[in-house]
């Protein structure tokens, strides 16, 4: 349904308001023909009193129908308009429950539809709030029949209407219960609704973002292939050209340049080989502690942080304390990637700071650096394969971070990116704790080496 309202107005309650406001209007132009064919039998003055009434109301009701049309067309204050709505049908339900039985009144049922109504419109606590108004109306009402503060519609039956206190009583605690019932169950149903809509909503999410990094893996693997073999002899020969002695200065700068840029195209190339052919995860238990160590001592040792620009920093326990369920490799690469973004993101002078914390449940591994940061629109996109905040960058580093974590979902592992308090990004890797090996356990550390060697 197109509302034509402003964007940035909450389209979910816009929405559902829209379709309630619409089988209002059917409801209504039912009763409406149910009260000239059924109640009235085409005699338009056969109950004059109760006539009046129930045809203001249903005129009413139409009126407020269209204004709340108008107030959705503007978009302002929604969640007023669902509560100014519920409140208003209990007591349109009200009147037409005087003229048309009293307490015993089959009309009654609506005050329950409109627990339906709210819940629709704003869960629980839309039940509730119909629910409340309806019981009070009507326990009010009741009550003024049985103490006999108002009388049955001169134009009615008086013996259709029930007026002793305990018939009273015991309709107005039946229909009570019935009103709270349907309230309760109606509001659980939208909440229930509520969650596994949103879950089904991530869940087609990241089956779509599987599907492109799928078809984005076999293109990059395929390409990647074809790429590596030339590139190796690409910087084997530029390695062997700067030894030469009748080299320049300059000459041996360019040869630098293309020996930096060669090893920049073989991280890519890493990186989408990553991507495109995912292994299957070999978990056991790993010491994250010495796992980060040999990230940061790689990283130190890389072109930025071997000469100083950006300085590399572990903070955390001392290796042995910090033992989680994981595939090395690829939680080695994970680890790799996110220092890797920090070096890249960041300029001359500033660091890059890989800490760990430990609980009784987890084990978490942050990596922060002092770069411009994340803008908050760019956090959902940031692990996509084809969004970088880069000039030079792919984003398929990140996107390689994401599948390695979603696939250690099992093991605890997750993934969150915020702002830095001073600045810069914080990516935080959460992984349920393990117990430490037996003395028997073999060594499991990992060889502290290039992920993306030539």
């Amino acid at each position: 349904m197109k509302l034509g309202i402003a964007a940035g107005v909450n389209q979910g309650l816009a929405g559902r308001l829209a379709w309630v406001t619409g089988a209002r209007l059917a409801f209504l132009a039912l009763l409406l023909a149910a009260t000239g064919f059924l109640y009235l039998r085409g005699d338009l003055v056969r109950y004059p009193t109760s006539q009046s009434v129930l045809l203001v109301c249903i005129g009413l009701a139409f009126a407020l129908a269209a204004a709340y049309a108008v107030l959705l067309r503007r978009g302002q204050r929604l969640d007023l308009v669902a509560i100014a709505q519920v409140v208003l049908d209990q007591l349109t339900w009200t009147a037409i429950v005087y003229v048309s039985g009293g307490p015993s009144s089959g009309a009654v049922s609506f005050y329950a539809l409109t627990c339906l109504v709210g819940a629709s419109l704003i869960g629980l606590r839309g039940a509730a709030i119909a629910a409340s108004v309806g019981i009070v109306l009507y326990g009010s009402l009741c009550l003024a029949f049985a103490s006999g503060w108002i009388a049955p519609p001169l134009d009615q039956d008086k013996a259709n209407y029930v007026t002793a206190a305990g018939e009273v009583g015991y309709l107005a605690l039946v229909n009570g219960l019935g009103i709270v019932v349907v309230a309760l169950l109606a509001g659980w149903l939208a909440e229930r609704l509520r969650k596994t809509g949103g879950e089904l909503a991530d869940a087609m999410q990241r089956a779509l973002a599987a599907e492109r990094l799928a078809i984005l893996g076999r293109m990059a693997a395929g390409l990647a292939h074809e790429i590596r073999n030339p590139l190796g002899a690409i910087a084997g020969s530029a390695e062997m050209l700067r030894g030469a002695e009748a080299l320049s200065e300059e000459d041996k700068r360019l040869c630098d340049i293309i020996q930096r840029e060669t090893a920049r195209l073989n991280q890519l190339v890493g990186d989408m080989l990553d991507l495109g052919r995912p292994r299957p995860l070999e978990p056991r238990l790993v010491d994250v502690g010495q796992l980060a160590g040999d990230v940061v001592g790689l990283a130190q040792g890389s072109d930025r942080g071997a000469a100083g620009d950006v300085t590399i920093d572990l903070e955390g326990p001392e290796p042995g304390l910090a033992w989680v369920t994981c595939d090395a490799a690829q939680m080695k690469q994970v680890l790799w990637n996110l220092v890797r973004n920090g070096v890249q993101a960041s300029g001359a002078g500033k660091r890059v700071r890989v800490s760990i914390a430990l609980d009784d449940d987890t084990v978490t591994v942050a990596v922060s650096d002092e770069g411009p940061g994340i803008a908050d629109d760019a956090r959902e996109k940031i692990f996509d394969a084809d969004y970088t905040t880069r000039t030079k960058g792919t984003g398929v580093g990140l996107a390689v971070v994401r599948r390695i974590i979603d696939e250690h979902a099992p093991f605890g592992a997750s993934i969150e990116v915020e702002s830095g308090a001073a600045g810069g990004a914080v990516f935080t890797v959460r992984l349920r704790r393990a117990k430490p090996p037996s003395p028997s356990t073999p060594d499991l550390s990992v060889e502290a080496s290039d992920p993306h060697a030539i």
